[in-house]
């Protein structure tokens, strides 16, 4: 009597587990479609930023930065100083962020986490690549690949990031 109720216990966590296989590729796809969305619709929130200066504010200087090479007063979000035309550095501490709403620190956490699966190469809208990931993920070669590249993400400067995938 205990070697039925055995046998009918492994029989219950084999069904589990070729439940579990078979659920894994839908959330693959899940993982794929998201990263796509949260990469295009990113991109169609985020406008490129202008050297226009804003209409003056008065007192109030929120919303306002200081060029690094003449000193006057600009609009935050402004790239280039209307009065020199000196270009601004970014925040310190900031990752880039491509025009297309692309970051690089979400792309390096991507490649890092779920590089094995291409994730990171959809994100960046190189489809073909993070199918190619895909299809060879059994592998472990894109893992390998992934994690190289998520490491390049996290060392590579700003403008080469936005360079390459702006």
């Amino acid at each position: 009597m205990a070697t039925s109720t055995t046998a009918a216990h492994t029989g219950q966590q084999a069904s589990l587990g070729d439940v579990a296989i078979q659920l894994l590729p839908i959330a693959l796809l899940l993982l794929v479609v998201l990263a796509i969305v949260l990469g295009r619709r990113r991109g169609a929130r985020e406008l490129p930023m202008r050297a226009v200066a804003e209409p003056s504010l008065g007192n109030r200087t929120d919303g306002k930065k200081f060029c690094f090479e003449c000193g006057v007063q600009i609009s935050a979000r402004a790239e280039i100083c209307p009065n020199c035309g000196v270009r601004q550095m970014a925040a310190p501490g900031g990752f880039a962020t491509t025009v297309s709403g692309r970051s690089r620190l979400a792309a390096a956490l991507f490649a890092l986490l779920l590089g094995g699966l291409g994730i990171h190469k959809f994100y960046l809208g190189q489809v073909g690549w993070g199918v190619l990931y895909l299809l060879f993920c059994w592998t472990f070669i894109p893992a390998i690949v992934g994690l190289i590249e998520g490491i390049l993400f996290l060392v590579m400067s700003d403008q080469v990031f936005v360079t390459r995938y702006g």
